[in-house]
């Protein structure tokens, strides 16, 4: 072997460290260009964020704003039509409330007269709503007036001319059912299942020809009933009709259903056999009222202290409680009579009158020769001539002769037309159903 000199042993050794030096300066140039690279990258990717934002978008626009041309001038939008809503105020007559819309008196009264064939609208009343839609520069073009909560008035300016119409306040119309007890009377009964009286005396009208409401109905009696309920907006405003009816009233059911007779129009109850639920007579003259002296042959007078017959039955009621004709008629006398106070005599068919004492006032219109229908209110109650309190005594005659109205006997009115028997069938039917399974009526809508 070769012997290695000191001197090539300090040449390996110099040149080992040159190699070292070598790669640590090639591994920090490296690392150099590697950070310039991550450094370009990450201004190239500012940039292109900075472009993309509205900022940038804006700061262009503002540095170069783009070149303007003329632009074409907009046409300016056509004046709309003008509709005011109006609340009718207390003492505000309806030439106060239209002489505004109109050019002058003369177009105001032929306006007027023009529609009142149709509806007076001098019988407009407060709280009632009103809405009058002009052109541009103020010329009348149509009016809408609320008459009740079912009907407005509707009247338009076509070519001159005014046009009027009575509508159909569009409702929705949903059917509901309830059932309820008897636990002291039918209104509270109604209330306490969140229903109106209404309700509760449109289903005592029904009945009135078989059931007394204050003087028959006892503690634990039943009732269930399909009805409509009128929405406007969402918003309850109405009740529709009764469609059927059930009340279990001392152990006994008495049913009704409504039955729309398609070639009249006119609807009336029936019982499931088709019996109509109307009598000759109402039950009763007052849809509330306590009976505080029956018919008798001989009764101790209040005032003359004699016994002498009392050929009526009297209902305490408050003074202006509507006392209601207990069937069709005619007006015999209306007017002061005596010991009775302020009267109302009324002929009816088949040899039968009754007799109304005691008034307050008259209803609108009753006077000698008018016609009344059963149900229709002809005066109020009050304590005129011998009386000692705000009562109603109540006669009813046949054939001349004083009969007790508590105890006889009437006739049903006109049962179903037989052509209809079918429809009838089929309606009571569905209508049972409802009255059976109340939980379908919460799926139903009508119109």
């Amino acid at each position: 072997m070769r012997p290695i000199s000191v001197n090539q042993n300090k040449k390996k050794f110099l040149g080992l460290r040159q190699f070292k030096r070598h790669l640590k300066t090639r591994a920090l140039a490296q690392n150099k260009k590697i950070i310039f690279l991550a450094s370009t990258l990450a201004v190239i990717l500012a940039l292109i964020f900075f472009a993309l934002s509205p900022d940038f978008s804006s700061f262009l626009s503002e540095q170069k704003p783009s070149p303007s041309f003329p632009q074409p001038s907009e046409p300016s939008p056509l004046p709309q039509n003008v509709e005011q809503r109006l609340k009718v105020q207390p003492g505000v007559t309806i030439s106060q409330l239209l002489g505004p819309f109109f050019s002058s008196t003369q177009e105001l009264h032929e306006f007027l007269l023009t529609i009142s064939p149709v509806y007076n609208l001098s019988h407009i009343k407060a709280g009632h709503n009103l809405s009058i839609k002009t052109e541009p520069h103020g010329e009348f073009l149509s009016l809408q007036y609320e008459i009740d909560k079912t009907h407005y008035l509707n009247v338009e300016k076509k070519e001159g001319k005014f046009i009027a119409s009575i509508e159909n306040i569009p409702f929705e119309t949903k059917l509901a059912c309830l059932t309820g007890v008897i636990e002291d009377n039918l209104i509270e009964a109604f209330n306490r299942a969140g229903e109106k009286d209404s309700l509760a005396l449109a289903l005592a009208e029904i009945f009135s020809w078989d059931i007394d409401f204050y003087l028959d109905l006892r503690t634990g009696d039943a009732f269930r009933l399909v009805f409509e309920k009128k929405f406007l907006s969402g918003e309850f405003v109405a009740y529709g009709d009764i469609l059927a009816a059930e009340i279990i009233n001392q152990g006994k059911k008495h049913q009704a259903f409504r039955f729309l007779y398609p070639d009249t129009g006119k609807a009336d109850y029936f019982d499931e056999a088709g019996n109509s639920l109307r009598k000759e007579f109402l039950r009763s003259p007052i849809k509330y009222g306590r009976i505080t002296s029956r018919f008798s042959f001989r009764r101790l007078h209040p005032i003359r202290q004699i016994y002498r017959p009392h050929f009526g039955v009297d209902y305490a009621a408050p003074v202006g409680t509507p006392v209601q004709a207990t069937a069709d008629g005619v007006i015999v006398s209306a007017g002061w009579n005596g010991a009775s106070g302020r009267m109302i005599h009324i002929r009816h068919k088949n040899g039968y009158e009754s007799l109304y004492l005691h008034l307050s006032r008259f209803a609108p219109g009753i006077k000698q020769g008018v016609r009344v229908a059963a149900g229709e209110v002809v005066g109020y109650v009050g304590s005129s001539g011998e009386s000692t309190g705000p009562h109603l005594d109540y006669r009813l005659k046949y054939r001349g002769q004083y009969i007790n109205p508590l105890a006889w006997r009437f006739q049903p009115a006109e049962p179903l037309r037989p052509e209809f028997n079918d429809a009838f069938r089929q309606e009571v039917n569905y209508l049972r159903n409802l009255l059976s399974f109340p939980f379908w009526v919460a799926e139903l809508k009508i119109f």
